[in-house]
């Protein structure tokens, strides 16, 4: 009598059949699977291929191109800070995304092929004439500067995102006294709005203007549905979003998905901000997967996009190199402080210059000093380290007391500090364009800084640690001169700047909103905590 074969017997050669047909399965889809492939770009290397966006890292040691963020093709000596900056500062830490770098080539060349004296740009000029817009090849967002140097960087950055974002090209007014303070960013073609552009007053724009979008919408007199076709628009309008306009729901409504579908299809708009409004660009969903692409970590937009697009021209680049060679070049470690005195939150130059202290002594920036000895011992002498303290600020006595203390005494561990002022206009001078020669100058020192020290809702601050790529640490007097005591400083959570006045509104219902509460992201500022204000986080 023959034995049946055992079901258990027979379960252990089912299990290794199926194995076998999902290892030949797994082996076919690996086969099939585009492989990793590295593509060469000057000084980067980016892998493409997988799952994730591709990244990019800099693989060159002292690369001049920043792993390909910048563009080989200039002449170097047009332009001597563009490729030299980067012997002054650490290293980026900060991830570029592959697609960003694309994403700036093909901006490059949309900028060359529309720039001014093109016979696009000439065509689209034509179109303003015709006072309606056009399906055009070209469209452009013409920046005005406004406000302090620090204001303006942060403010042109901000608009140059919103051109990547909207395939527009960024022409940007040229005021007096910005003249010879950039390089041009753009290889092959300019970013200067030429003299006869037709439309005049640019720098008279405000929230009354009769061409803003606020007012067009409150008079009725733009077609606001979002299909819209471009014939029925204006072919330019003014977009007013300066530190005034955060209570104003008409022109705030450039934040909402389907104003941004209407003023996609005009041809030429014209911004004006002294913000930094990268935050709020983020919180409307149109661009959220864009901005994901182009910024993995959110925080890093500034410091990439300012290392791309602001190059100090030749006449500050010297001004720069002559003050660094001469104070800062021997430096072991260089630590800058900028102290920003506000109109709206006073505080004497005696109580800034103790929180200095405090802040840069309790955080070990700083050693502490010896008051009771007035001289060091041979051998403390020849085992010093030198260290050195670039101070900027508008006002000299708060370098004035920093250098003596130090100068005066020794310090309890030994080191030789060395304190460095460049200037101390005592008032801010925005009109004057040598005053902006100095103060871009001193931003860009500052970057060069291994650790930074800065006030508190400061714009100059902003550009010099977002260039920079550091945390600094804040000091609260600026902004909390009531209540100084304690802390004197803390460290950032971001690099990111602060947007001030960003908007209360929800596009929805037409009421308000709060913007802290939007998106994971964009949270309440760490420096400018005594009212609303945003910025970005990872």
């Amino acid at each position: 009598m023959k034995r049946k074969s055992s079901s258990f017997a027979s379960k252990p050669l089912l299990f290794l059949l199926a194995l076998l047909i999902a290892l030949i399965l797994a082996l076919t889809t690996l086969r099939d699977r585009p492989s990793p492939v590295t593509v060469g770009l000057p000084g980067v290397k980016v892998t493409v291929g997988g799952s994730t966006e591709p990244t990019a890292t800099a693989v060159i040691p002292n690369d001049r191109l920043l792993g390909g963020l910048l563009s080989p093709d200039f002449d170097e000596q047009s332009c001597l800070s563009r490729y030299q900056s980067m012997l002054y500062r650490k290293a980026s830490s900060h991830i570029l995304s592959s697609y960003l770098l694309l994403k700036l080539r093909k901006y490059e060349a949309l900028h060359k092929k529309c720039g001014p004296n093109t016979p696009l740009y000439q065509k689209s000029v034509e179109q303003i004439k015709l006072n309606h817009s056009t399906e055009l090849e070209c469209n452009y967002v013409v920046w005005s500067p406004y406000d302090g140097i620090g204001n303006r960087m942060l403010s042109l950055a901000a608009t140059f995102l919103y051109a990547l974002l909207t395939d527009r090209v960024m022409l940007i007014h040229q005021s007096e006294d910005m003249v010879d303070l950039l390089c041009e960013p753009f290889p092959g073609t300019t970013w200067y709005l030429p003299l006869n552009f037709p439309i005049h007053g640019l720098d008279e724009h405000n929230k009354h203007s009769q061409n803003s979008y606020g007012y067009l919408v409150e008079k009725n007199m733009i077609n606001t549905d979002p299909k819209a076709p471009p014939y029925s628009l204006p072919s330019s309008i003014y977009v007013h979003l300066l530190h005034d306009m955060r209570e104003d729901h008409l022109h705030v409504r450039f934040y909402c998905d389907d104003d941004q579908e209407v003023i996609s299809k005009i041809n030429w708009v014209l911004l004006k901000t002294n913000q930094y409004i990268i935050p709020g660009l983020f919180i409307i969903p149109k661009y959220a997967e864009e901005l994901a692409r182009m910024f993995p970590s959110k925080e890093t937009v500034f410091h990439h996009l300012g290392r791309y697009l602001l190059h100090p021209s030749n006449t500050v680049w010297g001004m720069i190199m002559r003050y660094h060679n001469s104070y800062l070049a021997k430096s072991k470690e260089k630590i800058g402080i900028q102290v920003r005195i506000f109109d709206w939150a006073p505080i004497s130059a005696e109580k800034s210059y103790e929180q200095v202290v405090r802040c840069t002594q309790q955080e070990l920036i700083l050693p502490g000093v010896n008051v009771n000895q007035s001289q060091i011992s041979p051998s403390t002498s020849t085992e010093a380290t030198a260290r050195t303290v670039l101070l900027v600020s508008l006002y000299g006595e708060i370098y004035e007391r920093l250098h003596n203390l130090y100068f005066e005494h020794p310090t309890t561990t030994g080191e030789m500090i060395s304190v460095y002022q460049p200037s101390h206009e005592e008032k801010q001078q925005t009109e004057k364009k040598f005053h902006n020669y100095k103060a871009m100058a001193e931003i860009w020192l500052l970057s060069f800084s291994d650790v930074l020290v800065t006030s508190a809702g400061s714009t100059f601050g902003y550009v010099s640690y977002g260039l920079a790529g550091i945390k600094p640490w804040y000091l609260q007097s600026s902004l909390k001169a009531w209540n100084i005591e304690h802390p004197s400083c803390y460290r950032a959570a971001s690099i990111d700047a602060c947007y001030h006045t960003p908007p209360h509104f929800n596009c929805k219902t037409g009421g308000k909103a709060d913007p802290r509460n939007i998106v994971r992201h964009v949270r309440q500022c760490d420096d400018y905590t005594h009212s609303p204000t945003v910025k970005l986080f990872d």
